[in-house]
């Protein structure tokens, strides 16, 4: 399988530039970005208004997701939930929830910024449920089989190393656990000057994996995709972006897998 080589990007400058732009979307989630963002793009993309009306407006404000996938999460009273890059919150909100007083939901994310505008929210919401952990999604400060569910949304093509984000899912899964995510994929290879770009690895393009690639990632790390979706509600507003998206088949995708129950 051909993986993105982190040779191939400078990882501490894409590390600011993510951190950069998710800050102004934590802090400005009114200013122009290479996606949209809010409850209008939410709503576009499937969720229930029934959810987005129970938890924080700020945390739905914040919001740059790039699918839905809680139709096929299967959220249950009692689970314990992790989000990985978790932002200002609003899917850890809403899965908390659907696990009710009795489940748990921890949030992951690299950006202050959003983990002080998650945590302001979480304490002023009262939501008793959610924790939020400052942390890389590749090293999980969390142990072996912790966890009934992972989500997550438009965060793992961030990350250069994929394999070893799926890696450590599966290691803090329970066997038979459930991951279900919404993230970017390619329909073809990214040609080295968009994978070197990380203002467009940034804006949720340069890192995105070919979708055989993405798929092979998953089931090397002992997770079965059960369902993948296409997100046709989805789609990148900067000229830039747009091209990309274009040429080389760039697009979202929601998908439900489940861990081995070895």
């Amino acid at each position: 399988m051909e993986t993105i080589s982190t040779k191939k990007v400078d990882a501490s400058d894409l590390e600011q530039k993510v951190k950069k732009m998710y800050r102004d979307v934590a802090l400005n989630p009114e200013g122009e970005y290479h996606f949209e963002m809010g409850r209008g793009l939410a709503e576009k993309l499937g969720y229930e208004k029934i959810d987005l009306d129970r938890i924080p407006a700020a945390a739905i404000e914040s919001f740059a997701g790039v699918g839905y996938y809680f139709d096929m999460a299967n959220l249950k009273e009692g689970d314990h939930v992790l989000d990985l890059g978790s932002g200002s919150g609003m899917d850890s909100f809403i899965a908390a929830l659907k696990v009710g007083a009795s489940g748990r939901i921890a949030g992951v994310d690299m950006t202050d910024e959003q983990l002080e505008k998650a945590e302001h929210l979480r304490k002023e919401h009262v939501f008793d449920n959610v924790s939020f952990h400052k942390s890389y999604i590749e090293n999980l400060p969390f142990p072996d089989k912790s966890f009934d569910a992972v989500i997550s949304n438009g965060v793992i093509n961030l990350v250069p190393n994929k394999e070893k984000v799926f890696a450590e899912i599966s290691r803090v899964l329970k066997p038979g656990g459930r991951m279900a995510i919404a993230d970017i994929v390619t329909e073809k290879q990214l040609p080295e000057n968009v994978v070197c770009n990380s203002t467009l690895w940034a804006a949720c393009i340069g890192g995105a994996s070919q979708q055989d690639d993405y798929r092979s990632a998953i089931e090397k790390a002992g997770i079965e995709i059960l369902l993948i979706r296409n997100n046709e509600a989805y789609s990148f507003i900067s000229k830039s972006a747009k091209g990309a998206s274009k040429e080389y088949g760039v697009k979202s995708v929601s998908l439900c897998a489940q861990k081995d129950n070895l």
